[in-house]
């Protein structure tokens, strides 16, 4: 007898794992294959000298309670397991420029930031509080960023540029740069990118911001413990090679390269959207659809530098760093000039456990074009599947890690004599382990001139098939986790979804 799913989803990233769960709370039978022999998509961590490193998730915002994640978290049942640090109150993030010492802080609480910001600004403390009321304004209009409420998009919402809001705030070009300091999170481009992307992506973190302690991999591993718990079936090795289509042509199964074959009533698509084309067959889709998609510019990947430090030689600090080589750099960070490689970085700390005064690694991360790595495209390497990129390959990312421990030692001087070891991924890594279209870090570029040219409805042209994940509409934690709700609303009903986040929204406000 053929065993037969309700719901059946490719991939394990975050979207996909927040629907499977969703459906399986609802008494759904499910079942998720994943390709990799680790589950969670960018939530995937690995292990160097005994230390944890995060490949893509390196702070959350919102969890505090009464706040937005922590309310669908909280719905999913892994908000009280999840283990948090939170990050410096007066600065989880810290802006620098070039040969400029002061360190420009993003505090967590609307109030304290304009307080700490102030500081560095005594004359724009008004223009910082009209900055602070925009963001949260512009979240209240976004579906479902407030849990529950709110149907559509405001289609003048999604035409507000960032660079014309900012210029509109003040008119100070370091506070500019200083606002837009962060932009990292979002790739590096406040030029073209709608408003409504960097009001997102910010106010969360404003809100309040922590670390996963021992990696973001913990979120992965509680979703897939409460999936089983609820009957659900999670498979890896499970590369989804095939979709069959019956004669009426109504998606029934999927094949996987292993040979196995899975059958469901409906299907939700968790993989990067070009990978989905390509497996749903593209005579199967509207010309018009697949040109749009097809014209979609990915983001920038990034190359990625993890030092694993000698004991007690390092302080260890609970922010972020995101170094700029100068204020003009932040508009198009992502645009660099290869022999200036790296002018801008992300650069955390971790803890030491017995000494946590002090630092046992730092990873710093920079934009990298996948241009650079193009001559290795054809090689694939992942523990389930290793094979050797050659020595070229490797001198080229020593080569780029060696740029990156300069550019810092500018910052941390003499830190080279506190390496014990270094590690790096580029951005072929990012395409292997997370299948993102060549290593991009958050799905397609959007611009405010075009805001719905990447928008996705969840639901396709396939009456049983649905899309969820970075590649659809948001990207981030918050935005995959509020994708999947949206995603499961298509399947459930939006009526049944809003009733169950409304009762976590009261038993909180009871709370």
């Amino acid at each position: 007898m053929k065993k037969e799913f309700d719901i059946l989803v490719i991939g394990s990233g975050l979207g996909g794992l927040v629907s499977a769960l969703i459906l399986a709370k609802e008494g759904l039978k499910v079942c998720v294959l994943e390709k990799n022999n680790q589950y969670g998509g960018n939530l995937q961590t690995f292990s160097r000298d005994k230390l944890i490193f995060d490949t893509g998730v390196h702070y959350l915002g919102g969890l505090s309670k009464g706040q937005n994640l922590h309310h669908f978290f909280s719905y999913l049942e892994i908000i009280d397991d999840l283990e948090l640090e939170k990050m410096d109150n007066n600065g989880y993030d810290k802006i620098t420029f070039g040969e400029d010492k002061i360190e420009y802080p993003h505090a967590q609480g609307y109030e304290n930031f304009v307080k700490q910001l102030s500081q560095h600004f005594p004359d724009e403390r008004e223009n910082l509080e009209n900055y602070c009321e925009e963001i949260q304004r512009v979240c209240n209009y976004f579906p479902r960023y407030n849990v529950v409420g709110q149907n559509n998009y405001n289609e003048e919402i999604l035409h507000l540029n960032t660079k014309r809001f900012i210029e509109s705030i003040t008119s100070d070009q370091k506070l500019q740069a200083v606002l837009l300091g962060s932009n990292f999170l979002y790739a590096g481009d406040s030029e073209n990118i709608p408003f409504y992307v960097h009001a997102l992506t910010v106010n969360s973190y404003i809100q309040s911001a922590y670390k996963c302690v021992k990696g973001g991999s913990q979120i992965s591993k509680l979703l897939i413990r409460k999936l089983r718990e609820y009957g659900a079936e999670v498979h890896k090795h499970s590369e989804v090679s095939e979709m069959i289509f019956d004669e009426s042509n109504v998606l029934s199964s999927v094949k996987t390269v292993q040979g196995k074959e899975y059958f469901a009533k409906q299907f939700i698509s968790n993989i990067e959207i070009r990978s989905a084309i390509k497996l749903i067959g593209e005579n199967r889709l509207k010309k018009s659809f697949l040109n749009r998609i097809l014209s979609w510019e990915p983001v920038s990947s990034c190359f990625s530098v993890y030092l694993v430090l000698k004991p007690n030689s390092l302080h260890n600090f609970n922010y972020n760093i995101y170094h700029f080589s100068s204020e003009e750099t932040v508009w198009n960070a992502f645009k660099y000039k290869k022999e200036h490689w790296p002018e801008t970085y992300m650069l955390s700390s971790t803890p030491a456990k017995l000494h946590p005064e002090f630092a046992e690694s730092f990873t710093a991360i920079s934009y990298m074009n996948f241009d650079e790595v193009k001559h290795w495209q054809n090689t694939c390497n992942t523990i389930a599947d290793e094979q050797e990129r050659g020595k070229q390959y490797e001198k080229f990312k020593l080569e780029k890690a060696e740029k990156m421990i300069d550019a810092l030692e500018k910052k941390f001087p003499d830190m080279r004599n506190s390496i014990k070891n270094i590690y790096t991924s580029s951005p072929l890594s990012y395409r292997d382990y997370i299948g993102s279209f060549d290593g991009n870090m958050y799905g397609y570029i959007k611009t405010s001139e075009n805001p719905l040219k990447t928008m996705v409805s969840p639901r396709t042209k396939i009456d049983n098939l649905f899309l969820t994940g970075q590649s659809v509409n948001m990207h981030g934690i918050l935005g995959c986790t509020i994708g999947a709700f949206n995603t499961c609303a298509e399947i459930l009903g939006k009526e049944l979804i809003d009733e169950r986040l409304t009762k976590v929204l009261n038993q909180t406000n009871e709370d």
